[in-house]
């Protein structure tokens, strides 16, 4: 699966100005998301947990798309990541890194 690199900051200061914002947000943008779309969401967090060691995995319902962040990432089992990334590629997910961690992207639909 392709990764794109992603060079993003901290919030500093304003981190829990940035925090209650991106909550609120994500709230507002999950009521346009089905319930098939949200379970999706959630199996692949779940699959995420079988094959990562991390901090934790967080689902974002943003405008486009579902984001599925883990944070701190580290590969235990690389076997079943190369699988599940090669069904994420088929079904048109994104993979992006950045320093807080890998991001998988699942279209709107």
């Amino acid at each position: 699966m392709k990764t794109t690199e992603l060079e993003t900051k901290s919030a500093g200061y304003y981190a829990f100005a940035a925090a209650r914002d991106a909550r609120m947000r994500n709230i507002v943008e999950s009521s346009h998301y089905s319930d098939k779309q949200k379970i999706t969401a959630d199996r692949m967090a779940l699959a995420l947990e079988l094959v990562y060691w991390a901090k934790g995995i967080h689902i974002n319902y943003r405008k486009k798309f579902i984001a599925v962040k883990v944070d701190r990432a580290q590969v235990k089992d690389r076997t079943s990541l190369k699988l599940l990334e090669a069904d994420y590629e088929t079904l048109g997910y994104k993979k992006s890194a950045s320093a807080q961690g890998i991001t998988y992207h699942i279209p709107k639909a």
